[in-house]
């Protein structure tokens, strides 16, 4: 379920990675190899946030490597 905190919607790292149709480790080994910048964002447990944007970006990198 996303969060809403003042008026921005944003996704937790399984979220994002529904939308953008990749898989957590995917992620995570984009954002360890810096493919992807790493979530500006995190809720008060230290888990990553992203915004839509994040998500577009997130997606258009799983598009190349199609």
């Amino acid at each position: 379920m996303p969060v809403v905190v003042k008026g921005q919607t944003y996704y937790r790292t399984s979220e994002a990675c529904k939308l953008a149709g990749i898989a957590r480790s995917t992620l995570l080994r984009w954002t360890a190899t810096r493919v992807i910048q790493e979530a500006t964002n995190r809720d008060r447990r230290g888990w990553r946030l992203f915004t839509q944007a994040d998500v577009d970006r997130i997606a258009q990198e799983a598009q190349k490597s199609e």
